[in-house]
This record gives C-alpha cells, structure tokens and sequence, in this order.
C-alpha cells in the first residue's frame, strides 16, 4: 500500500509537511508505521497549484528518501494547496507514469488501494473511457484509470461525490460478475486548485488509514498516517465517507456510496 498527504491553507513552503515533520511522508517511504507494506520505495510525486489553472507535477521512480531533487524542490515551492505520495506498487510496473499524482486540466488525483483482480477486469474498464480521456491514460495503474472515469463522470455532470461513488459500485459490479473475491480498497484524493476531497472506503470493511488534521489558521492535511508519533489533533476519517475541504476549512463530510 502506498502512503499520501494533501495540504490546503496558507501557502507554505512543501518541505514542511513532505520532509521536516518527525514522521515525514520521506520517513514513512523508508518506514510506514500502518500499512501493509512497510516500505514505499517504489517511486514518488508531488503536485502543486500555483498561479496558473493547471498544477505542477514532480514525479520520478527513485525512492524518495534517496531523491536529492525532492528535498531541493520541497524547500523552495510554496503553494496554498499540495499533494504528496509515495508508492508501493501492487503488480503493475515501476515506471515513472506509473507514478502519483495524477493529472488532467485542473485536476489533481492520488490514490492508496487496489481493485481487485484488476488484470481481469482492466479492459472492459478502459471501454468505459471516452476517447478524449482514453488518450490521456499514460500508465497502466488502475489508479489512473479510476481517476479518468471519474473525471468523465465529473464532466458529464455529475458531482464529485456521485462521480466516486458510481464509479466505485460499476467497478464492484465487474468485479462480482467476473466472480473475484479480493476487495476494492480506495483511499484517494482529489482536488481542483480551490478545494480537495478525501475518500476512504473498502468493500472488506478494511479500508486504508487516512486521517484529517485540523490546525486553526494553519491549514488542512489529510494524510494516510499522522505526520508526528504523537497522534493528537488526528482524527481518523470514517470508512465509507467523503471529506470536502475548502479554503474556509472542512466544508462537510458525507457518505461516500
């Protein structure tokens, strides 16, 4: 499983929450504390919104304790909302686009969870794409591919919170057609430049960790484990739930299917 932060507040230089913290997104990719893979080694990114529409991305396939461009890069980009991630692949290949975040126009997208049996169900998923997005798909994560659909969703309409969870419940529909027992587990994030949405859900009832930190004027961080050994002032997001986030603060939480 892969280990991720996102960041909206005041603008802040990104090292503050990707490198400086005691359990810093650089230290849980060497060591994480509650996933199931220990070590998240297997490529990292970041994205920022700056003052342009479209958000920057950084992202490389060195493990990002060993990535001295990460730590020059981090301590010299500001930005008012951030995205880090640390990868552990789950059978797809280490490869740069493989990488997260993810993104298309204003969009930015990352993920911790897997489909299962996603090798069986990978084609038909990508049928579903238009072709606009299909061109856009550049890795073969089925991450990537979530975020797509949902972005097609998005487009057609929908709001975030229909666009997730109907993709969801298609994709659990395929999955009980084509008889796979392994879960659907989504843990992700998705922000536009003025808000983020935080997801977690599991169709085990064992959806990964992703907690919310609420820091007055300090800003907003979600994050997949609490960014200090001491959890106080984390708050664990309930499974089967969306957080939104805006630049006023938590805007509201409901349930995500």
């Amino acid at each position: 499983m892969c280990r991720f932060l996102a960041y909206l507040g005041p603008s802040i230089f990104l090292d503050e929450l990707v490198c400086k913290p005691q359990h810093s997104l650089v230290r849980q990719s060497l060591r994480a504390d509650q996933a199931k893979a220990v070590t998240n080694g297997d490529g990292f990114g970041v994205g920022w919104y700056g003052e342009l529409t479209a958000p920057g991305i950084y992202r490389e396939v060195m493990p990002a304790w060993s990535d001295e461009n990460l730590l020059a890069l981090c301590s010299n980009v500001r930005s008012h909302l951030f995205f880090a991630h640390v990868r552990a692949a789950t059978g797809t290949g280490i490869a740069r686009q493989n990488c997260h975040p993810f993104r298309y126009g204003p969009y930015l997208f990352m993920h911790n969870g897997q489909i299962g049996g996603y090798g069986q169900v990978r084609r038909a998923m990508e049928s579903r794409l238009p072709d606009h997005l299909y061109a856009e798909r550049k890795g073969a994560t089925d991450s990537e591919l979530l975020f797509l659909l949902i972005i097609a969703r998005i487009e057609a309409g929908q709001s975030v919170t229909q666009a997730v969870s109907q993709i969801l419940n298609e994709t659990l529909a395929m999955m009980r057609v084509l008889n796979i027992h392994e879960p659907l587990r989504f843990a992700g994030a998705l922000a536009d430049g003025r808000q983020v949405h935080a997801f977690r859900y599991s169709s085990d009832y064992r959806a990964p960790t992703l907690y919310l930190r609420q820091d007055g004027g300090k800003g907003l961080v979600v994050a997949s484990e609490p960014l200090a050994d001491e959890q106080d002032g984390w708050t664990l997001i309930e499974p089967g739930s969306v957080v939104h986030l805006g630049e006023a603060g938590l805007s509201s939480s409901e349930a995500l299917m």
